[in-house]
């Protein structure tokens, strides 16, 4: 495990990764390294060949994972080795010529607007912990931020007069996102008057604090958007990033171009954002097919000239 460390330690120290990430990678190399002594008698990470990972991903197919959570898994193992490479640490990269099961391109689960409306609208503005969902709902929202973006902003991150948010992305790439009025306005009460009955310590930076008055973390608010969805009668499963689906889908059904979404969303890759595109598409079919006047018609026409 000490050339598994040796890798985490550069991601994190080199490489700039989130600690998230940095775990991500740590669960799946664990994993990993567990199988490799088991199956080869104790060998070495250091040792393995492109026949053990091969019987390592056969082994996680035969499991029932899915294939997306295999290229996963495979991406950690290869960047292990490319690193232990470059650093001489091994005499050949055993993940070289080695391909990538094929995935197919799963479009995310969207809200309607309706659904949308509903959710936001199911915390309790008569609390302080229901002006405070209500708050990063509609932030999360606005803005189409990851969840872990939403819940590490501190004090001053968000400016309500200007209407924009700053938020530091994977691999700690800051972008600034606009912030509508409506959702500024929801900081905006939930400052004033709700934060500070929540907030235990003067010291506390966190912008969005949970119960004991410590920065709210992507566990707790997963499980609060989950219970509102439940609440809302929405029976299609519902996550934080769920509305970061909504936000630019519905950016694109209404008109906004593929590039200032691919910005506002912090992709790299512009085909990250195209998936989206594929759903916006769908809406404008269905708008067109209900409000052009021949777009039915002729479509009979063509049931009558093939009888």
């Amino acid at each position: 495990m000490v050339l598994v460390d040796e890798f985490l330690a550069y991601l994190g120290v080199e490489r700039g990764l989130a600690q998230n990430s940095i775990e991500s990678y740590a669960r799946d190399l664990v994993q990993f390294a567990r199988f490799v002594e088991e199956s080869g008698g104790g060998a070495d990470i250091g040792e393995v060949t492109q026949d053990t990972i091969m019987a390592y991903l056969a082994h996680l197919r035969r499991q029932g994972k899915a294939t997306s959570s295999i290229c996963r898994q495979l991406a950690a193992i290869r960047g292990l080795y490319r690193f232990l490479d470059r650093e001489g640490k091994i005499r050949r990269d055993p993940t070289v010529n080695l391909g990538s099961p094929k995935q197919e391109k799963r479009l995310p689960g969207v809200l309607s607007l309706d659904e949308v409306g509903r959710l936001l609208e199911m915390p309790s503005p008569q609390t302080p912990a229901g002006v405070r969902d209500r708050a990063m709902l509609e932030v999360l929202y606005a803005t189409g931020m990851r969840v872990s973006e939403l819940v590490s902003l501190d004090m001053g991150d968000l400016n309500v007069e200007m209407g924009y948010v700053r938020c530091l992305g994977k691999g700690s790439k800051e972008r600034i996102v606009p912030v509508g009025r409506v959702a500024s306005g929801w900081v905006e009460i939930y400052l004033r008057a709700s934060r500070s009955n929540l907030v235990r310590s003067r010291a506390e930076n966190a912008l969005f604090v949970n119960q004991r008055g410590r920065r709210m973390t992507r566990q707790g608010f997963w499980k609060i958007i989950k219970a509102y969805a439940a609440k809302a009668g929405i029976e299609k499963d519902v996550t934080p990033h769920t509305l970061r689906h909504c936000f630019a889908t519905h950016l694109l059904e209404n008109g906004a171009d593929l590039r200032s979404v691919q910005e506002m969303l912090g992709h790299v890759d512009i085909s990250t954002t195209q998936v989206y595109t594929h759903l916006a598409r769908g809406k404008l079919k269905e708008i067109y097919d209900s409000a052009h006047p021949r777009a039915k018609g002729a479509r009979g026409a063509e049931k009558r000239g093939s009888k």
